[in-house]
């Protein structure tokens, strides 16, 4: 890749989380939703007995058609994007003019629309207002959205696409062998077509009333829906968003699951610990199952952070050279022609079976 490259990253909760802490923001962390029931979305919102966790925004991937697009009557609007008049000064929406940017760019949507966040603060200072329940930008992207916030949406995606921090940010969860296997000497970047699978990322984030849509590649933000705000409620808009995920999904086949949605979510080990402050101080011992249980469940979070760290290193981690000099071990002990072999007949299989599940399907 040039500099100016921006590559594609997974849509991975420890990537994302990864990425959004590279950024110097603080009490924010992905998880993944595998399914639109209530009872997940209610321990999205409710983890925990007596908790409320703040949800900022959720993060959709799906496989792009070409004839995508809303069209819905049953949307507010229709389901068209909002003019730049239209749009709520304070809600930012930006356009998408990089490549490759529209992981980051869900990410940043959800980050400078989220309900409960400040700007900075810090070190050493406790986020435990609102039950801890604030997102805190940090300096980076606090100066980025305080100069940006007044651009226009094609200006908005310009400064991102132009931002070194951003992009090296988002480039550090780039495969290193891509970067190997690039040629330099071709300007032509290869253009997808119909046989390829495109993916592409939205966000859905809840702004006063509103529940919008911000797509990149889209005009303007599209305003799905409404809720009541308030703060027996606050987590309201997820449900107006999760309808308008599952109408997306009744567009493609059934036998379509390329799809992938997280929420951004406080920090869970930020609820955890004040609840382990809190218990201390009503006088609770150590032994206490009430205790016990809290502490298990930092613990179950620490290690899933300690997980995240490893996976994500092997994602950084180049293991081409080491194929390349596995494979020549192979043909020099004569074993490789027969490995080959072997392979093509599986994936001769696989392909049979498969090609016999989509004519029953």
């Amino acid at each position: 890749m040039s500099s100016d490259d921006w590559c594609t990253i997974e849509s991975d909760p420890g990537v994302f989380t990864s990425l959004i802490e590279s950024f110097g923001v603080k009490n924010v962390e992905l998880t993944e939703l595998w399914s639109l029931d209530d009872e997940s979305l209610q321990m999205l919102t409710n983890p925990m007995e007596g908790v409320t966790a703040s949800v900022h925004g959720l993060i959709f991937l799906f496989k792009w058609q070409s004839s995508e697009g809303h069209g819905n009557d049953t949307l507010e609007g229709g389901g068209k994007p909002l003019s730049e008049y239209e749009t709520p000064n304070s809600l930012f929406f930006a356009r998408q003019v990089t490549h490759n940017a529209c992981a980051t760019q869900a990410i940043l949507s959800v980050l400078f629309n989220a309900p409960h966040s400040i700007e900075s603060t810090d070190d050493n200072e406790k986020i435990d207002d609102e039950n801890g329940r604030r997102l805190v930008l940090g300096s980076m992207l606090s100066n980025f959205k305080s100069f940006t916030s007044a651009f226009p949406p094609d200006l908005k995606g310009e400064a991102i696409g132009s931002s070194d921090e951003i992009r090296k940010a988002h480039n550090s969860f780039g495969r290193a062998e891509d970067a190997f296997l690039s040629d330099p000497t071709k300007q032509q970047k290869r253009v997808a077509t119909e046989d390829d699978d495109v993916f592409h990322f939205v966000a859905y984030v809840p702004h006063e009333d509103g529940v919008y849509e911000l797509d990149g590649l889209q005009s303007g933000p599209i305003r799905v829906g409404s809720y009541t705000n308030g703060d027996s409620n606050a987590n309201a808009w997820i449900h107006v968003a999760r309808d308008v995920i599952q109408k997306r999904l009744d567009n493609y086949s059934p036998a379509e699951i390329k799809f992938n949605l997280m929420a951004v979510v406080q920090d869970r080990r930020t609820f955890l610990t004040s609840r382990l402050d809190a218990l201390a101080a009503a006088g609770i011992e150590e032994s206490d199952p009430a205790m016990l249980e809290v502490r298990n469940e930092l613990h179950s979070e620490e290690e899933k952070r300690e997980r995240w760290n490893v996976e994500n290193e092997r994602r950084r981690f180049n293991y081409l050279p080491f194929c390349v000099k596995y494979l020549r071990a192979l043909a020099g002990s004569g074993k490789l022609e027969k490995l080959v072999d072997k392979a093509k007949q599986k994936a001769g299989e696989k392909r049979k079976r498969m090609d016999a599940w989509k004519k029953e399907g």
